[in-house]
C-alpha cells in the first residue's frame, strides 16, 4: 500500500467504556441457544441499554421528542458514546426509539406509543434497517391494542386494521415491516375480530411482539457465528468491506452483516473494515463509523466510488451485505449501491456474502424483478443535512434499494448456516430448519407461555 492509502485504525484514539465493549462482546460472541436464555438476553438488553440511556443522555439538553424545545440547539451536547441497540422501553406503554437521522452529532429518543408513531418513525427514518423496522413496527402494533383495550369490538377493529394498514405502507420494500405486522395481527384474528375481551387480544399482540425481538436476539446470534465460520483466512488483518448500515441500530441487537464483523472482532481476530459513506442518506459515514467507533473496531471510511479501485488493488478480502428483501431464488433487495459492488466483487474475484435473517426472505416473491422499489425524496439527494448543493428544481430519481442478481451471491448467512447457489432449495430447505428448530424450542418452553417469559420493561 502507499501511504496516502494506508488504512488508519481508530482503535488507539477511541475512548470507549470497557464496561460497555465487555458487554458488547459477550453479547455479540454468544449464541442464544434455548428459550430461558432468549428470555435472560432481552431481559439484559433491556435493562442495561435502559442503564446506559440514564448515563448517555442529558434529560436537561438532548431532546426526547420531535415536538420538544429547541434547547439542545442553543447549548449543543457532547457526541454521543457507549454501544446502543435502536430502542428501548421507557414504561410499559412507551417505546424509546433512537432518532438516526441525528447520528453522530446527538443521541435523541423519540417515544412510540402506537402504531401510529410507529409507522411515522420508520418512514421518517427515525428508525431504519429491515430487522428493526419489523421491531418497532411489532411493538408498536401491540401498544395500540393495549390502548383499543377499552374500545367495543367493532371501534377496536377499525382501530388495528387502520394501524395495520398504516405500518404496511410505510415502506415498502423491506419484507421484515409486512411480516412482523402480519404476525402480531394474527392472534387477533385467532381470537376472533368482534371478540370482547380486549385485553385477551392486547395481551396475545404483545406477546407476540416480543416473541419477535426474542427470536431476532437468537436469530442474529446465530448468524453471527455462522458468517464469522466461513470468513476467509488471511496472512494478516481481514479486509472487510460494508455497505450502508447493519449493525445493531439497523437490527434490533447483534446486527447482521455487522454482527458478524463484530462476532470475529469479539474473538480477536484482527480486522480492517472498509465502511461505504452510502449516499444519499450517509448510513455507512454517520452510523456504521459511530458504531465501530465506539465497539473499538478498526475502520476507515471511503467515498462509495473507491470501493472498486481498492479492490482492484487487492486491499479487500469479503464484503458483507444485509439485504431488505430477498426472493426466493435469491436475489436479494438491499441500499442502493449494493448491486455495483456485487459486479465489482464477480469481476475481481471477492466473495460477495449477504447477510439476513429468514425473516428477510419472501418466498412468495419469486425473483428481484418484483420486489417493490421504494422512491424516496428528491431532498435526501440535493441536500446534504440541510444544505442545498444541486439547483434549485433540479430533476432527482432517489430509489433507495437495487436488487443483485443471485448469479452475483457467493453465500447468503442466515441464522441456519451459510446457504450456497442454488439458492431457491437452499432457502427452503433453511426455513424448514428454522420451522421444526422453533417447534423442538417450544415444546421445551414452561406452561406459562411465551408472552409471560418475556415480560416487557417497566
Amino acid at each position: 500500500m502507499t501511504e496516502e492509502s494506508t488504512p488508519t485504525a481508530s482503535r488507539d484514539d477511541v475512548q470507549v467504556d470497557p464496561t460497555r465493549r465487555q458487554f458488547f462482546r459477550r453479547f455479540a460472541g454468544e449464541v442464544v441457544t434455548s428459550a430461558a436464555q432468549v428470555v435472560g438476553a432481552v431481559t439484559e438488553l433491556r435493562d442495561r441499554s435502559a442503564a446506559e440511556a440514564a448515563s448517555l443522555l442529558d434529560p436537561d439538553g438532548v431532546e426526547t421528542s420531535t415536538a420538544a424545545a429547541t434547547a439542545a440547539e442553543i447549548e449543543p451536547p457532547a457526541p454521543p458514546t457507549g454501544f446502543r441497540t435502536p430502542f428501548r422501553f421507557e414504561s410499559d406503554n412507551v417505546l424509546l426509539v433512537i432518532d438516526q437521522r441525528k447520528l453522530p452529532d446527538e443521541l435523541v429518543e423519540v417515544p412510540v406509543r402506537s402504531g401510529s408513531d410507529a409507522a411515522s418513525a420508520i418512514r421518517r427514518m427515525v428508525v431504519r434497517g429491515a430487522p428493526a423496522i419489523g421491531q418497532v413496527a411489532a411493538i408498536g402494533l401491540a401498544l395500540t391494542a393495549r390502548i383499543a383495550t377499552k374500545s367495543n369490538a367493532h371501534t377496536r377493529r377499525a382501530i388495528l386494521e387502520g394501524a395495520a394498514g398504516q405500518l404496511r405502507n410505510a415502506r415498502p420494500t423491506a419484507i421484515n415491516l409486512r411480516w412482523a405486522v402480519d404476525r402480531v395481527m394474527a392472534p387477533y384474528h385467532e381470537i376472533g375480530e368482534l371478540s370482547d375481551d380486549g385485553d385477551g387480544v392486547a395481551a396475545a399482540m404483545f406477546g407476540e411482539a416480543m416473541a419477535i425481538v426474542a427470536e431476532a436476539t437468537d436469530d442474529h446470534g446465530r448468524l453471527a457465528e455462522a458468517g464469522r465460520a466461513i470468513l476467509p483466512e488471511t496472512d494478516g488483518p481481514l479486509r472487510v468491506l460494508t455497505h450502508c448500515n447493519t449493525g445493531p441500530l439497523a437490527c434490533g441487537q447483534f446486527g447482521t452483516a455487522l454482527g458478524i464483523v463484530q462476532a470475529a472482532h469479539a474473538a480477536e481476530r484482527p480486522l480492517q473494515v472498509w465502511v461505504d459513506e452510502t449516499r444519499p442518506y450517509l448510513q455507512g459515514a454517520r452510523l456504521t463509523a459511530w458504531e465501530l467507533k465506539q465497539a473499538g473496531v478498526p475502520h476507515t471510511l471511503i467515498p462509495d466510488m473507491a470501493a472498486g479501485p481498492l479492490m482492484a488493488r487487492g486491499e479487500v478480502d469479503v464484503i458483507l451485505v444485509g439485504a431488505d428483501r430477498i426472493a426466493a431464488n435469491g436475489d436479494t433487495a438491499n441500499k442502493i449501491g449494493t448491486y455495483t459492488l456485487a459486479v465489482l466483487a464477480a469481476r475481481h474475484g471477492i466473495p460477495f456474502v449477504v447477510c439476513a435473517p429468514l425473516s428477510s426472505v419472501d418466498l412468495e416473491t419469486l425473483d428481484g424483478s418484483a420486489i417493490p422499489i421504494e422512491d424516496r425524496s428528491a431532498a435526501e439527494v440535493t441536500e446534504v443535512r440541510g444544505v442545498r448543493i444541486a439547483p434549485a428544481g433540479t430533476d432527482v430519481r432517489n430509489p433507495a434499494f437495487d436488487v443483485t442478481p443471485a448469479e452475483l451471491i457467493s453465500a447468503i448467512v442466515t441464522e441456519e448456516g451459510a446457504l450456497r447457489a442454488p439458492f431457491g432449495p437452499a432457502l427452503r430447505d433453511a426455513m424448514a430448519r428454522r420451522n421444526e428448530r422453533r417447534r423442538r424450542e417450544e415444546r421445551k418452553k414452561p406452561a406459562a407461555g411465551r408472552p409471560e417469559a418475556v415480560g416487557v420493561a417497566g
